[in-house]
């Protein structure tokens, strides 16, 4: 009897012991994620800051006029920051875009961003446009613009440039439909190799750099700016409803919308947010995928020193919003990366 007391006396020590090491353990792992929290927090608020000091010091951040572009619109401030995180730009003058066609539409609600890249024999851009395109109402076509951003080589652009020129011909004439193209430039050495086309690392890094540059190009012409893909389906009167659902919200004080919960596909965002969202990514673009990073940039922005994890979990509804049903569907089955298949789908 007295062997067995011992014994489960050993045991109910062992038991303490162990709840005691665990519960340090969790105390280690509160600590790290709030330092890490904080140094996030630094990071940002110290790039802020040498932005400031830059533009306040070279003038670099001055709005301009570009010849490429009509002469209404103006370079928006966002190139110039470029080259802060990306070194390798900083020995090159004016830095943008090559617009393909377009005719400088600006000051509407939304503007839908689109980057494409050749898929080979698997290209969905035309359904993806069609789609998006045929089921906006003349009002709302007048009210946005869509951006397609092609990152490949001048064969591609100049097929997309034919098709959208031949089954889009009212809206590229209207100047509601526009095709943008990523000057080689833009991207580090790294990213320019044949062995990069095929090295997932490189391609995450590049999808990142693609979007960012869409995002900077897209932020001076509209209140809104939704981020799309080359390979989707919008419901019909998915406009109609986006809108009118960002109408009913009571608070702006929302970080993104979430019109579909995959990837990047129908985030929504407020176009006076993207500097700071585009300064993030590029902040880390070596390091995760943009649909990660989106997550990280909200621990960052949302989450106060100190505050328990769960707290803020409970808070990111009122600021990551999201639509049910998803306004968008996935459809291309043959990824952008060479080879790799995909057949994510939601339910509409």
């Amino acid at each position: 009897m007295e062997g067995l007391l011992f014994s489960t006396g050993n045991e109910l020590i062992n038991c303490r012991n162990h709840i005691l090491g665990f519960k340090e353990n969790m105390l280690r792992l509160k600590n790290k994620h709030e330092n890490n929290h904080q140094n996030l927090v630094q990071v940002l608020n110290q790039v802020k800051y040498e932005i400031t000091q830059t533009a306040n010091t070279s003038g670099n951040l001055v709005e301009r006029k570009v010849n490429t572009l009509s002469g209404k619109e103006i370079l928006p401030n966002g190139f110039e920051d470029l080259k802060f995180f990306l070194p390798y730009l900083r020995t090159m003058g004016k830095i943008y875009p090559d617009v393909a066609t377009g005719r400088g539409k600006a000051g509407v609600s939304f503007a839908l961003g689109i980057t494409t890249i050749d898929r080979r024999q698997h290209s969905y851009l035309k359904q993806t446009l069609t789609s998006i395109l045929s089921r906006m109402t003349p009002e709302e076509e007048k009210d946005s613009v869509v951006i397609v951003s092609v990152a490949d080589t001048d064969d591609y652009l100049n097929y997309v440039l034919d098709m959208v020129k031949t089954k889009f011909k009212r809206q590229v004439q209207s100047g509601s439909l526009e095709v943008i193209s990523i000057p080689t430039f833009f991207y580090p050495s790294i990213l320019l190799g044949k062995k990069a086309k095929e090295d997932s690392d490189s391609w995450q890094m590049k999808q990142v750099l693609d979007c960012c540059i869409l995002m900077l190009y897209a932020q001076p012409k509209a209140t809104y700016y939704l981020q799309l893909e080359d390979d989707i389906i919008a419901r019909k009167m998915y406009f109609t409803k986006m809108k009118d659902f960002v109408n009913s919200l009571t608070s702006k004080n929302w970080l993104f919308i979430e019109f579909s919960v995959l990837g990047l596909i129908g985030k929504l965002f407020q176009s006076k947010d993207l500097l700071d969202f585009v300064h993030f990514f590029l902040m880390f673009y070596k390091v995760k995928p943009i649909d990660m990073l989106l997550e990280d940039i909200f621990l960052v922005k949302m989450c106060n020193l100190g505050e328990h994890f769960r707290r803020c979990m409970y808070r990111k509804k009122d600021v990551r919003v999201q639509y049910r049903p998803s306004l968008f569907q996935h459809v291309g089955i043959q990824s952008s990366f060479p080879g790799r298949q995909q057949h994510l789908k939601v339910r509409l």
